[in-house]
């Protein structure tokens, strides 16, 4: 069976090293916070300014002003702290952040990503992810093998502008975890009981394992 997204969430998060800083984009990176990292000391960011937050706050418990990325109401553990959004872009951009974990719509099997503007639409916002691909130590991203309507996300090469390029480490979907390996997506793990021709079927470039 294909992950779920918390599966996929769980999944990636096994690769934050002790003591990251791991700055967590829009969408589905979000989940993450509420994957247990056992003993592991994580410290999420959010470019709002919140560094070190913790789960979702339970329900009668949010605070309103306080939220990460996907404006979803977040608590505040020990040692987490709150800076100007100047400050916390400095962090970014002195490639402090250990990875970023980001949305996409395209991963390419060269590195590149594509995040910010769909086929079609007139305008895009491509917001932080500039800054965070550019300068944060790793890559990650979290998406869906395909889209909607069966098309692959995973492609030899963008179709959509790219946000990035050659940046990208690391590639969770639904059907596994995978490393661009160039020419090739390499498969570093795979859902239970998804086969890697399925992944192959799934995939508009060379699947590796």
């Amino acid at each position: 069976m294909p992950w779920s997204r918390t599966q996929i969430a769980d999944r990636l998060a096994r690769e934050f090293q002790d003591g990251w800083i791991v700055n967590l984009g829009v969408g589905m990176p979000t989940l993450i916070t509420d994957v247990p990292l056992g003993d592991r000391a994580v410290f999420f960011h959010a470019e709002n300014g919140v560094i070190g937050f913790g789960p979702v706050a339970p329900e009668g418990q949010e605070d309103i002003h306080l939220v990460d990325a996907s404006r979803r109401y977040v608590t505040l553990p020990p040692g987490a702290s709150i800076v100007d959004h100047a400050d916390s872009f400095a962090l970014i951009r002195s490639g402090r952040i250990d990875v970023t974990v980001l949305g996409s719509y395209e991963a390419a099997a060269n590195g590149d990503f594509a995040n910010w503007k769909t086929k079609g639409s007139k305008g895009g916002v491509i917001g932080g992810a500039m800054d965070l691909a550019a300068c944060a130590k790793n890559v990650f991203l979290m998406m869906e093998h395909r889209t909607r309507d069966g098309s692959p996300r995973l492609l030899a090469t963008c179709s959509l502008p790219v946000t990035a390029r050659g940046v990208v480490k690391l590639v969770a979907t639904d059907l596994g975890l995978f490393a661009p390996g160039g020419d090739a997506f390499i498969v570093r793990d795979l859902a239970p009981g998804v086969s890697i021709d399925e992944v192959r079927a799934a995939t508009a470039a060379p699947v590796k394992e």
